[in-house]
């Protein structure tokens, strides 16, 4: 993987065409444009890129149309569906596509093989922040790109405009991959905090009391993601233990309980203590943690 520092004043500001200007869209648009790049944009609605236009971007009638005025071209749209549609009657021979649009790790291969058979070297990319953060260097946004990887050599400075610009492989799937398993890790994060507030809601406990406590504790538990990464890679999840499943389980019996004498339904929690005791069952009980990844893997496989 290659980290990139991000840069707002590129030395050579390349032309590029962008296509879609929702919120996402349009906040990548005025980082290129306040960084002197000449931003040619398309919306399907085009009034939604009038503002751009006061801000000095150029407005095409048609996809086709932008993507003829550039050779670096960057999709931002709805989904890869829309991606398809967008570019059906544009010409792609020669472009270069950078496709931030939301999707899949399959969607960012099939849409490179897609793009490759159609002339153009492709990028999929997926972007870690919201809209306020781009443009913003002390923000923490950064975007994966993956795919070809001269494409991202020549364009890094300008892909690193609106966001520090993260390459982490020639697979197309990649930059999608990386994106889902962040936001899955997040998902389930919220989904512990939803349930750890929900507990002491009906209970005289200040949220703003409780929250620092919550905070600390779930910063020094996610340093485990390093011993995960670790016996993973060692294929020994049973050396150094601490705390293995067969006592986590069993302390979930005290989870379950307490949420119940607070009239706080357990849904949120449930699935990953049912695959631990599952795995506890299948005579996993002496692993931590990292155990129940290769039990994920094997159920999806049935």
């Amino acid at each position: 993987m290659t980290d990139n520092t991000f840069s707002t004043a590129p030395a050579s500001r390349t032309p590029l065409t962008l296509l879609g200007t929702g919120a996402m869209g349009t906040a990548l648009a005025r980082a290129w444009l306040a960084a002197g790049h000449p931003v040619t944009v398309w919306n399907r609605t085009p009034a939604r890129a009038g503002a751009l236009a006061a801000e000095g971007a150029t407005v095409a009638a048609s996809a086709a149309e932008a993507v003829a005025a550039n050779r670096l071209v960057v999709a931002c749209l709805l989904d890869d569906a829309s991606v398809g549609e967008a570019l059906e009657d544009a010409d792609l021979t020669g472009r270069d596509l950078v496709n931030l649009t939301t999707g899949t790790p399959e969607d960012g291969r099939t849409r490179a093989a897609w793009a490759e058979a159609r002339g153009a070297r492709f990028l999929d990319g997926g972007i870690m922040a919201v809209p306020p953060m781009i443009g913003a260097p002390e923000s923490g946004a950064y975007v994966f790109y993956s795919g070809s990887g001269a494409l991202f050599e020549e364009h890094r400075d300008t892909l690193a405009v609106p966001a520090d610009a993260r390459y982490v492989g020639a697979d197309p799937g990649f930059a999608a991959l990386y994106d889902v398993a962040l936001l899955s890790g997040m998902s389930g994060l919220f989904a512990g905090i939803t349930h750890a507030f929900a507990l002491i809601r009906r209970e005289d406990i200040a949220p703003g009391d409780f929250a620092p406590l919550l905070a600390s504790w779930l910063t020094a538990m996610t340093q485990s993601v390093h011993q995960t990464a670790e016996r993973l890679e060692s294929g020994d999840y049973t050396k150094g233990i601490v705390s293995n499943l067969a006592m986590q389980s069993a302390a979930n019996a005290t989870l379950l309980r307490t949420a119940e004498e607070q009239g706080v339904s357990a849904e949120l929690l449930t699935p990953y203590m049912e695959l631990m005791a599952r795995h506890v069952a299948d005579g996993h009980g002496d692993q931590d943690g990292a155990g129940l990844i290769d039990a994920l893997v094997r159920a999806a496989r049935g």
